[in-house]
């Protein structure tokens, strides 16, 4: 497989995990734009522990993934406390303090970033993406994951029926930061460095687009949601510049045609994200979409029997 392709499966692997991180806690009806932070926390805990001590892979990435947990366990109680856009405001400002901190710290590299010694290829983070996906599909069909989308439809009907909502949206929480930890460690192997300019407020603005837009209502929505707006761009690349040249030739323009601006891709993205806010605002994939598909399957399979 060429180097192209294998980063895109790698960076398309991390993003699905990304978004099962941010998927949790919006499942249980707290928007978290913090992301970033989360991520940064996985990814330098794995570069620092790589590059100063020479641990493995496992170790470092597991580091990483339990210290994004733990922190998000523990900001957690007073974070969600707030709600509606405050909530997003103190996440968002979480993520903001993590940055400023790695920025001015020496010990983790600062603006110039650290160098990962240990390197993982392409087939880490995709074996690793199926088993957070298979974890996650598990996890929503427990009894815990019908009180978190309890919780999301009905907080006050939930509590009424004897939930702990308090500790489900901290539960939540925490296990969607480790998995956000999970991405930054293995996004810091498969490309063997780190900088804190990588793990900016657009990055979490992205993958809550993933999830809002792919749906929150199952667990198919990030990962639907994760896999269109990844490889969409990738798509648009090679795309463009054939439009552009049959443009081109419909006008009657002669000779060769330089490529569109890159921004282009990200114009159409941008415009595209919009229409589906817009006439799709719950989401592409949605539990009534689910549930006729399995009644489809089952009727058909009932009149083949027959």
């Amino acid at each position: 497989m060429s180097g192209y392709w294998a980063g895109i499966l790698s960076i398309l692997a991390i993003n699905v995990i990304f978004a099962y991180g941010i998927f949790l806690p919006v499942a249980t009806g707290q928007l978290n734009l913090g992301g970033a932070g989360f991520q940064a926390l996985g990814a330098y805990s794995a570069a620092y522990l790589s590059a100063m001590y020479g641990l493995p892979v496992p170790v470092t990435v597991g580091v990483g993934m339990v210290v994004a947990g733990v922190v998000g366990f523990l900001i957690a109680f007073p974070i969600l406390r707030t709600r509606g856009v405050y909530l997003v405001l103190a996440t968002f400002a979480f993520a903001e303090v993590v940055a400023g901190t790695i920025l001015n710290s020496d010990t983790l590299g600062g603006a110039m970033g650290m160098s990962v010694p240990a390197f993982i290829d392409w087939e880490v983070p995709v074996i690793v993406a199926v088993c957070v996906t298979l974890f996650v599909f598990y996890l929503m069909s427990t009894r815990f994951g019908l009180t978190m989308r309890a919780t999301h439809d009905d907080e006050v009907v939930t509590d009424l029926m004897g939930v702990n909502i308090r500790m489900v949206q901290v539960s939540a929480f925490a296990i969607g930061g480790a998995l956000a930890g999970l991405a930054g460690g293995l996004y810091a192997h498969a490309f063997s460095f780190v900088e804190i300019q990588s793990f900016n407020a657009l990055i979490s603005i992205y993958v809550l687009l993933y999830v809002l837009l792919g749906g929150t209502q199952t667990a198919w929505g990030p990962l639907a949601g994760a896999a269109f707006f990844t490889l969409l761009p990738e798509f648009l690349r090679s795309f463009l510049p054939t439009v552009k040249s049959a443009l081109a030739a419909l006008v009657g323009i002669e000779g060769p045609v330089g490529p569109p601006d890159d921004s282009w891709r990200f114009v159409i993205l941008g415009a595209l994200t919009i229409a589906m806010m817009v006439f799709r605002p719950e989401g592409l994939i949605t539990r009534t979409m689910i549930e006729r598909l399995r009644f489809r399957r089952s009727t058909a399979g009932k009149e083949v029997t027959a």
